[in-house]
């Protein structure tokens, strides 16, 4: 395995940026064997795993999102009444969409190893993206109810399976950085979206039909164009990705070593996810992202409508939600990137959320319309750095695979649940109930955060004094995270 070319060292101690996060000593009595990486060697093998994978997994998201969020736009662009929707059931449409996305999400993060990523990811993307065509020729309410549970349904699997394809992929310390390009995304989805709609929306009479049926119709042959390109682009087996030369493939299997403990057994164990399912870490994340999802699903759906409701026009409100939604993924790429270096989680969720609490206070009270519209982007802050870094969080602290995978699965489907609620608190302008009931829950977040930091510190204390014999070791489970010599990150 470590031939000259692939440029890797013994370390009897396994001290080391390759081996000590990730590759707790006590899981192998070989362990002393395994390489360590060069650390150029494996920046570069780094490099070239972000230049393929990266682009392809934002780009399957984006459209995901876009598809999704398409509703809001459609929304100022005179769907509603096309369709003689009243705003209760166009509300409800919104909310029906998370109906069946949080019943999917625990069972295809959970069957993605089964089913093999490829198949998964490409089958879910070619459905949703006919579902997203055919939005665009519907007439009726039960029509756009249909669409909407479909495409929950088939979304519902994109983003656990993304993510732990990302596990299949990088170490613990650098996930953090490669799961904020996925909510980047979101806000990527935002501003082209807006962007996008305001360019389609001038299609309006074209063939016969109105610009909001242009939206849904362009969106989803440009995800449909994506089917193939996740088929060729994501191999079931990163670690022998077509792009790789045999040097950086025997890399990739010194990598899986080092990340044995964290992955864990590739056959699949109902044990592990009793193990998950009783895990306190879970549920406090699950609350936490419940949270923080509220403000993710009514910010990135109704900004052109808050907007909107400032006094500017439907027109201006595509163009202006922009740069709200670029500046939100590029403060959450810097707290991402700092939160991998320092491999510090919640700290940098407490932080994120304080600037969007000021901006919702700040569309709330009886300010101007430029400082409100000032407020939206210090909302941004929060919108996209708490979803993901939580997730990062829970993400590196469950171990093994599919252990996580139930994790994953469960916390999602419950936080998502903020969809159905974030869809009824935004109903009539100038949204008071629902922006009120983000900075309430960015309040509820905050200290749930709290709770959550002081459990794990908790845990990595008890394990310290195990290890250091000032504790008898009485724990059930030793496996996985709950070993000694795997630390949690705070």
């Amino acid at each position: 395995m470590a031939s000259e070319p692939v440029d890797v060292r013994y370390d009897d101690d396994k001290k080391g940026p390759s081996s000590s996060d990730d590759f707790p000593r006590e899981v192998d009595e070989s362990a002393s064997s395994i390489p360590v990486l060069d650390p150029n060697a494996e920046k570069r093998l780094l490099l070239k795993l972000d230049t393929y994978f990266v682009p392809i997994i934002m780009l399957v998201y984006l459209t995901c999102f876009l598809d999704r969020s398409s509703i809001g736009n459609v929304k100022v662009a005179g769907m509603p009444q096309d369709i003689g929707a009243s705003p209760k059931q166009f509300s409800t449409a919104v909310s029906i969409f998370y109906a069946t996305y949080v019943v999917f999400e625990p069972p295809w993060s959970i069957l993605m190893k089964w089913v093999t990523p490829r198949i998964l990811l490409t089958g879910l993307c070619t459905v949703w993206s006919l579902t997203t065509i055919f939005s665009g020729f519907i007439h009726n309410v039960a029509g756009l109810y249909a669409v909407r549970l479909i495409l929950g349904a088939c979304e519902a699997g994109l983003f656990p399976a993304l993510n732990l394809y990302l596990t299949m992929v990088y170490k613990r310390h650098e996930q953090g950085i490669r799961v904020s390009y996925l909510f980047v995304c979101t806000a990527i989805s935002g501003a082209f979206g807006g962007l996008l709609a305001f360019c389609i929306l001038k299609m309006d009479g074209v063939a016969g039909y109105a610009g909001w049926r242009w939206v849904y119709i362009i969106e989803g042959i440009f995800s449909f164009i994506v089917a193939p390109i996740i088929w060729f682009g994501l191999p079931n087996d990163p670690s022998n990705a077509y792009f790789l030369s045999e040097e950086e493939k025997a890399m990739m299997k010194v990598r899986e070593a080092q990340r044995a403990q964290y992955m864990g057994s590739e056959e699949f164990s109902w044990e592990e996810i009793r193990i998950s399912l009783k895990d306190p870490k879970l549920y406090l994340s699950a609350a936490i992202q419940f949270c923080q999802d509220i403000l993710l699903y009514g910010f990135s759906t109704f900004l052109p409508s808050i907007i909107v409701s400032m006094g500017y026009t439907s027109i201006q409100a595509q163009y202006l939600s922009i740069p709200v939604f670029l500046f939100g993924g590029i403060c959450f790429i810097a707290f991402a990137y700092i939160s991998d270096r320092t491999c510090i989680r919640g700290p940098m969720v407490f932080l994120a959320n304080i600037p969007g609490i000021i901006g919702y206070i700040l569309i709330l009270c009886p300010t101007s319309n430029p400082v409100k519209f000032f407020g939206t982007f210090l909302c941004a802050v929060a919108v996209y750095n708490g979803p993901g870094l939580n997730l990062t969080w829970l993400n590196v602290n469950v171990a093994p695979h599919y252990r996580r995978a139930t994790a994953i699965g469960v916390q999602q489907g419950l936080a998502n649940t903020a969809g159905i609620v974030a869809g009824q608190i935004y109903r009539t302008a100038p949204f008071v109930l629902g922006n009120g009931f983000s900075v309430g829950a960015l309040g509820a977040s905050q200290l749930l955060i709290i709770a959550k930091w002081f459990y794990i510190r908790h845990r990595n204390s008890q394990k310290e004094k195990i290890a250091n014999g000032e504790m008898e070791d009485t724990r059930k489970v030793q496996t996985g995270d709950r070993a000694v010599d795997f630390k949690y990150h705070l």
